[in-house]
């Protein structure tokens, strides 16, 4: 890895790879500042305002998932137009952990696979003329390819609604709640001290068509997938946005997704 060529997935003009220089990285973090101080009204730390980038200690020891629109004229800087970061269970271990613990109680899940490796996927972040099904299906195809590199057998991550009354995110959190509870060896709650009820609408309420339409399409994705979401969903004030725990075993995830993705990642992967 760490080459210009090491291209993780291709959709028409679109491509991604991990990014290969430090310059990169640094752009990728002004776009996340784009989407999440400017956009969201994200309230970040005094350093990530001055330079106009988002950044935190994570960023020093996670891969960066880069999507490129090549039809963009300028570097390869100019040309970013989505990110997601990637931390390895082995590099969380030897540094700061899991980014998540600051919002769920992941440990006893980890500690029920001591066999598994873990990738922890977060800061997903697409510009807003991008946020289409493709630039999803993209960075899946990046994360697939990593995935199969790096030998991981299951992903987890924060994904983020807006806003911070779950109230207002009834129907999207109690159909997760009611039909995509992480059970059993993949449990994973909230931290207690952060935990918010899920359970807002009696199943039967549920709309399953207007409460998928209302999710974000990264949310959408991770569902496709066949991912399970854990119990108690976290306000990130800071970030303005209501966070509910992924968890997405490699096992888990549908034939007709492993073959789709698959038929590009194995190409890709190196």
């Amino acid at each position: 890895m760490g080459e210009e060529t090491a291209i993780l997935g291709r959709i028409g003009d679109l491509e991604t790879r991990l990014a290969c220089s430090a310059a990169e990285i640094e752009a990728a973090q002004a776009v996340r500042y784009e989407v999440f101080a400017k956009e969201m009204g994200a309230v970040l730390p005094p350093e990530s305002v001055s330079e106009g980038r988002d950044i935190d200690a994570f960023d020093a020891v996670c891969d960066h998932l880069l999507v490129f629109d090549r039809t963009i004229v300028g570097s390869s800087e100019e040309q970013i137009v989505g990110t997601y970061r990637l931390l390895r269970q082995e590099v969380a271990r030897a540094n700061n952990g899991f980014y998540s613990t600051s919002e769920f109680a992941i440990a006893e899940m980890l500690a029920r696979h001591p066999e598994k490796r873990f990738l922890e996927l977060g800061r997903s972040c697409v510009l807003p003329k991008y946020r289409t099904r493709r630039t999803v299906e993209l960075l899946w195809q990046g994360n697939w390819a990593y995935s199969l590199e790096h030998g991981i057998d299951a992903m987890f991550g924060c994904a983020s609604m807006p806003g911070v009354q779950p109230e207002a995110h009834a129907l999207p959190l109690s159909f997760l709640y009611h039909n995509c509870l992480a059970t059993g060896s993949w449990a994973v709650s909230a931290r207690p001290e952060l935990y918010n009820n899920m359970d807002l609408m009696p199943k039967e309420a549920v709309d399953t068509r207007s409460a998928i339409s209302s999710m974000p399409p990264l949310l959408k994705g991770y569902l496709r997938l066949g991912a399970m979401i854990g119990d108690g969903a976290v306000i990130d004030r800071a970030f303005g946005t209501t966070d509910v725990m992924v968890v997405l075993p490699i096992s888990k995830i549908s034939d007709r997704y492993l073959n789709y993705y698959g038929a590009d990642a194995s190409r890709f992967a190196s």
